[in-house]
Order: structure tokens, then sequence, then C-alpha cells
């Protein structure tokens, strides 16, 4: 089981000096769509720079041009690149093609997907290498937790892996324990903690 570091709400400097405090602690460190949308894919360069042994996920949440938008964040050393369960299967293989030709991973974002199962059916066709439960902030906000989506996954998935995402902390970590996906993903419960560095090490501890 792998913790990753979901960056979002911080500056490319602050998030520098955080990685650097909880880096042994964690084992991916996710460049959130936010930090995405502010500096392009030099984030990606910096932080593969800063910390070459950890893994880097770049949350492009990709929609259309598949192999173009995923082969840029790849180039960039990106080790995993996220793209939309909603959108066309072309779109996925697109992005499962780069991912094989630079030995990445692609990541199937399920966010509002409605037929969970069907879908992780095919996305295990198409060749993605993970699914991932994600119940975004505005979901959360009217009392949404992946629990239940992580259940149904935990069922259905057969080749993919799991990585599961939305508000977890380490107060509600041992919900997710029990269903033992590949990868916890924690943003706000550790960027936002007034000792991130302490946190970290309990969550690790947990897992």
């Amino acid at each position: 089981m792998k913790l990753q570091l979901a960056l979002d709400d911080i500056t490319l400097e602050n998030a520098v000096k955080l990685v650097d405090e909880v880096q042994d602690y964690i084992d991916i460190i996710e460049i959130g769509t936010p930090m995405v949308i502010e500096y392009g894919m030099n984030i990606v360069r910096t932080m593969k720079e800063h910390f070459p042994e950890k893994e880097i996920l770049a949350d492009l949440k990709i929609m259309d041009a598949g192999y173009y938008e995923a082969e840029e964040a790849l180039k960039a050393g990106a080790d995993y690149i996220t793209v939309l369960g909603v959108t066309d299967n072309l779109t996925v293989k697109g992005c499962v093609d780069a991912a094989n030709a630079y030995h990445g991973q692609v990541v199937v974002d399920m966010i509002c997907v409605e037929d969970l199962e069907k879908r992780i059916q095919t996305m295990e066709e198409l060749g993605a290498h993970f699914v991932s439960v994600h119940v975004g902030v505005d979901q959360q906000a009217a009392g949404r937790t992946p629990l239940d989506d992580l259940a149904i996954m935990k069922q259905v998935a057969k080749t993919a892996k799991i990585s599961v995402a939305g508000g977890i902390s380490k107060d509600t970590l041992s919900a997710y324990k029990e269903y033992e996906p590949d990868v916890i993903i924690i943003g706000s419960g550790i960027t936002h903690s007034e000792t991130p560095a302490l946190t970290a090490k309990m969550i690790h501890d947990m897992m």
C-alpha cells in the first residue's frame, strides 16, 4: 500500500519545502490539477529534479487528445497520468499507448462515473493500469465519501490496481485501510496540518 501526497492549493516554493519535510513518509507526489493549471509541466520537471527517487503523478484529468496530453507529462518526468473515466474510449486508449511507450502508468479517475462496474471492466479491457475512486470537493461538501465506491471497485476490478481519494485524513484512514487499496491519496489531511511531517509519519505508521 502506497501513500500519495496530493498537492493542490499550494505554491511551487511551498510545495518543494513541504515534500522535503515529508518525503520519508510518502511514495508518490501528486501534482494536483490546480497546480498543473498554474505551473504547467514545469512543476513536474521541478519535482522530479528535487526528488528523483519519488514517483510523480500529474493529475491532468485528460478528457481529449489522450496520447498528446499524456505524452507531455510523461516526457516531463511523470510516472503516472490521470484520464477521466467519463471520456471516450479512444482517449483512454491514447493515454494507455503513451504510457506504455514511456514506461508510465495510466490512472483512470472515476469521478462522476455512474455505472462503475461496467466502466471498470471497459477500462481494464483498454489496458488501464489503475482505476481511482474519487469523490470531489463539491461532492464531499454534500456529504459523500469514497467508501461505497471503493467497496464496489474492490469487488469488480480484476487486473487494474486501485487508488482512492476524497477527503481522507488520519482520522478516517482506518476505514479505507480495511479495503486494502493499492494507493491511498491524502491532500489537505497533510498539507493543511500544522505539523505536516508529524501527521505524514502518523499516517505512514498506520498504513
